[in-house]
């Protein structure tokens, strides 16, 4: 699903990665870390998609809603656990939007 954004400007952190081989409790930590998110303070909403590279991009209001979700707790948990377990590599990028734009199809059944 592809997240609804306000007006820019806000940020997005673009977290890139290739998975070691297994599930491992990936599944079910990258849900809690979906919930999560979505409970902090500047959250606004999260795409992600997954092949051999997987690609998570979570949209925020500003630096500030990034930098306490780096610190939250269960997210630290989640990060370390990545660097042991799960991730062969990993690149995480922080972008601020400036402009956005779209098309939707209307399409009858």
């Amino acid at each position: 699903m592809i997240a609804k954004t306000p007006p820019p400007p806000y940020y997005a952190v673009i977290f890139s990665s290739i998975r070691t081989a297994g599930d491992n409790g990936y599944s079910e930590m990258a849900a809690r870390m979906v919930e999560l998110a979505s409970l902090q303070d500047g959250f606004l909403g999260v795409e992600s998609a997954r092949n051999e590279l997987g690609i998570t991009v979570s949209y925020w209001t500003d630096l500030d809603a990034i930098r306490k979700w780096k610190e939250n707790i269960e997210h630290t948990v989640a990060r370390e656990k990545g660097r042991s377990d799960w991730y062969k590599s990993f690149k995480t990028r922080i972008a601020k939007v400036e402009k956005d734009y779209g098309f939707l199809k209307n399409e009858v059944d």
